[in-house]
C-alpha cells in the first residue's frame, strides 16, 4: 500500500505556513513558510489605534505559495497520495461578506478599505463595543457570555464587527454576513462560501461568537438589534449549527485542485483556532495545561464531562464541547501580550539605531543597515544573558504586562502596563528580568483560577517559538508556577496538530486521539522548577497582584 500525506496550514499573525506530513508517524516531508506580503509592508494597520487588519488576498496568495514550494521540495510527485488538508488560524479574525461569502475587500470598491478586510485578532478598536455587549448581557435574560468567562472581549467578532459597521457606513450596504477566517478558507476550496450554507467551527463560533446548544446558537435576534440595530438581521445570515474538526467540510473543487497541484478527492476539514490545534499536536489529554507561547500566549486544556458538569470558571476565554477533542469540554484562557513585550523593549532600546545612526554621515548605507540589523538581532539574547546573572533579590523592578490589555483572567482591554520600583541603578537587564517575570507572573494568574476552579492540572506543556528558543524565559516560568514544563518537539505543533485532523476527515484514522497516538513527536526537554527560588517569586507575585489591582483601580471605567 502506497503511503498517504496530510496537509496542515497554519495561519499565523504574520504568514502562511504548509506542512506536507507522513500519516504513518507523522514526520515532516516538507514545509514553507509565506509572509503576508501587504502586512509585511505594514499597510492598513494603526498601531497607535490598536488597528491591525488583513487583506484576504493576501491570504490566498500565500496559501497557493505555501503548498506549491512544499510540494516542489519533495523529490517525487506525491500529489495523488495527499488526502486531506486541515487549517489552524488566529481567532477572532472575522470580515464583512457579501451575499455570496465574498470578503468585502475583494470586492473593486472596497479593497483599500481596513473596515472591509479581516480583522485581526489582536485589533483592540471594539473596545467601547465589548464594554456595551457584558452591560446589555448582565441585563439580559440570558447571559449569552457564560460560556466564555463571563465576560466578553474587544478581541472577539461580534465587538469588531459591531464597530466597523458604525464607524463606516459606506460599507453597510453590502455587509450581509461575516465569517471568520477560521470558516472562510474550507469554505473557499470547498465552493460552499453563501454564509448561510457555510460549516462554521466549534471552536470559533463556542469561543469568540458566544454560539452555545442551550439557547439554540448564536445570541438572539432581539438581543443583538437591542445592542445596536446595525445588526439587524446579521443572526438570520449566519448559523445554527458548528461542527467538530474531526468533520470533512467536504473536497477539493477542481479549480482549487488545479491551483495548489492537488487532486478533488482531497478532503478538507472544518477550521479550529490555532491554539486549540497546537495543543492536540503538542499530544493534549485531560490533565494537561497546554502553553502556546509566541508574540501572545494561549492556553489550552480539555476536561471530561463529568468534572464539568454545570461548572462555570469566570474571567476565561470559554468552556465548550469539543472545541478542542471531540468528547472533551474545551477550556481556553492566555494573554494578550508575551513575546510582544519582549519585542516592545526590543524597539524602545533600536530608537538610537534607527533614529540617529542611520542618519549618521560617518558610515555608508549598508554598513549601517548591516549593524541595526546585526544590533537588533543581539539585542533580546544579550539581555537574556545579564539578566539571568541576576539574582531575586536584586530584582526589585516589579512590572505588569497589560502592554496590549488582559485577555485572562478577567478580560479588560483598557488595561495598560506598568513599570514599578525604577531608580537611577536600574538598566536594560533589569528592566528586561522585569519584564519577563510579569509574563510569568501573569501566566500563573491563570494557572491559579483553573486551579481554583477544582480543574486538575497533571502536565504543563509548552509549545511555540519560545518555548524552544529562550531557556531563560522558560526556566523563569517554570521557577514562578513552581511545576515542570515540557517542551514539544515538534515546532510546526498548530500545523501538525491540524494535520492529524486531516488525517481524520481522509479517513486515515477513526478518533483524534488515534492520530495523536500515531503521528506525536514527544518533546525535546522539560524544565524543572527550583522550589526555593518559587518561594521567593511568591513574594514578589503578591506585589505584582497588588500593583496591578492599583493599576486597575486607577483607570477610568469607560
Amino acid at each position: 500500500m502506497s503511503k498517504k500525506y496530510v496537509i496542515g496550514v497554519d495561519y499565523g499573525t504574520d504568514s502562511c505556513r504548509a506542512v506536507i506530513i507522513d500519516t504513518d508517524d507523522g514526520k515532516e516531508i516538507a514545509s514553507s513558510v509565506q509572509y503576508y506580503p501587504q502586512w509585511k509592508e505594514g499597510l492598513y494597520c494603526n498601531p497607535q489605534e490598536n488597528q491591525y487588519r488583513q487583506h484576504p488576498q493576501d491570504y490566498i496568495d500565500t496559501l497557493e505559495a505555501a503548498i506549491k514550494d512544499s510540494l516542489m521540495e519533495v523529490e517525487n510527485d506525491i500529489s495523488k497520495e495527499i488526502i486531506g488538508i486541515s487549517f489552524d488560524m488566529t481567532a477572532s479574525t472575522p470580515v464583512l461578506v457579501d451575499k455570496d461569502g465574498t470578503p468585502l475587500a475583494l470586492l473593486e470598491e472596497y479593497k483599500k478599505n481596513p473596515n472591509a478586510m479581516f480583522i485581526l485578532w489582536k485589533d483592540h478598536t471594539a473596545i467601547s463595543e465589548s464594554i456595551e455587549i457584558n452591560q446589555l448581557s448582565k441585563k439580559w435574560d440570558i447571559d449569552f457570555t457564560a460560556y466564555e468567562g463571563g465576560i466578553y472581549s474587544a478581541e472577539w467578532v461580534w465587538s469588531k464587527v459591531l464597530h466597523v459597521l458604525r464607524v463606516d457606513e459606506s460599507i453597510r450596504s453590502k455587509a450581509y454576513s461575516w465569517i471568520e477566517h477560521t470558516d472562510w478558507m474550507p469554505a473557499l476550496l470547498t465552493g460552499n462560501t453563501k454564509p448561510e450554507n457555510v460549516m462554521r467551527s466549534r471552536c470559533v463560533g463556542g469561543h469568540k461568537a458566544m454560539w452555545h446548544e442551550k439557547w439554540g446558537g448564536l445570541p438572539s435576534e432581539e438581543f443583538l438589534t437591542e445592542l445596536s440595530p446595525l445588526l439587524k438581521g446579521f443572526r438570520s445570515h449566519l448559523y445554527e449549527k458548528t461542527y467538530t474538526s474531526d468533520v470533512s467540510a467536504g473536497k477539493l473543487t477542481a479549480e482549487w485542485a488545479a491551483r495548489l497541484g492537488l487532486t478533488t478527492d482531497v478532503e478538507v476539514g472544518i477550521g479550529a483556532i490555532d491554539c486549540h490545534m497546537g495543543a492536540v499536536g503538542a499530544g493534549i489529554k485531560p490533565g494537561s495545561f497546554v502553553r502556546v507561547m509566541g508574540t501572545s500566549t494561549c492556553d489550552i486544556m480539555t476536561v471530561p464531562y463529568d468534572q464539568m458538569e454545570d461548572m462555570l470558571i469566570p474571567g476565561i476565554c470559554g468552556q465548550v464541547d469539543g472545541s478542542v477533542i471531540p468528547g472533551f469540554i474545551g477550556l481556553e484562557a492566555g494573554q494578550s501580550a508575551f513575546g510582544d513585550l519582549y519585542a516592545w523593549f526590543r524597539g524602545l532600546l533600536e530608537w538610537p539605531l534607527h533614529n540617529i545612526l542611520m542618519n549618521s554621515k560617518l558610515l555608508d548605507e549598508n554598513i549601517k543597515a548591516k549593524l541595526i540589523e546585526e544590533v537588533s538581532d543581539t539585542i533580546i539574547p544579550q539581555l537574556s544573558d545579564d539578566a539571568v546573572k541576576i539574582s531575586i533579590e536584586q530584582s526589585t523592578i516589579i512590572a505588569t504586562d497589560w502592554m496590549n490589555g488582559r485577555r485572562t483572567p478577567d478580560a479588560n482591554q483598557l488595561l495598560t502596563g506598568s513599570i514599578t520600583g525604577l531608580t537611577l541603578g536600574s538598566n536594560a537587564p533589569l528592566i528586561f528580568r522585569a519584564l519577563v517575570e510579569a509574563t510569568a507572573f501573569g501566566s500563573k494568574s491563570i494557572i491559579d483560577r483553573f486551579l481554583d476552579s477544582g480543574i486538575e492540572i497533571k502536565e504543563v506543556i509548552g509549545i511555540g517559538g519560545i518555548s524552544q528558543k529562550s531557556p531563560f524565559v522558560m526556566q523563569i516560568l517554570s521557577d514562578v508556577i513552581g511545576l515542570p514544563i515540557k517542551v514539544a518537539r515538534s515546532q510546526q505543533t498548530c500545523a501538525l496538530g491540524a494535520a492529524m485532523f486531516a488525517a481524520v476527515i481522509a479517513g486515515k484514522y477513526n478518533t483524534i486521539e488515534e492520530a495523536q497516538l500515531k503521528m506525536g513527536q514527544g518533546f525535546i526537554c522539560e524544565y524543572t522548577p527550583d522550589m526555593k527560588k518559587h518561594e521567593k517569586y511568591k513574594v514578589l507575585y503578591d506585589k505584582y497582584l497588588h500593583i496591578g489591582q492599583f493599576t486597575e483601580a486607577c483607570l477610568p471605567k469607560d
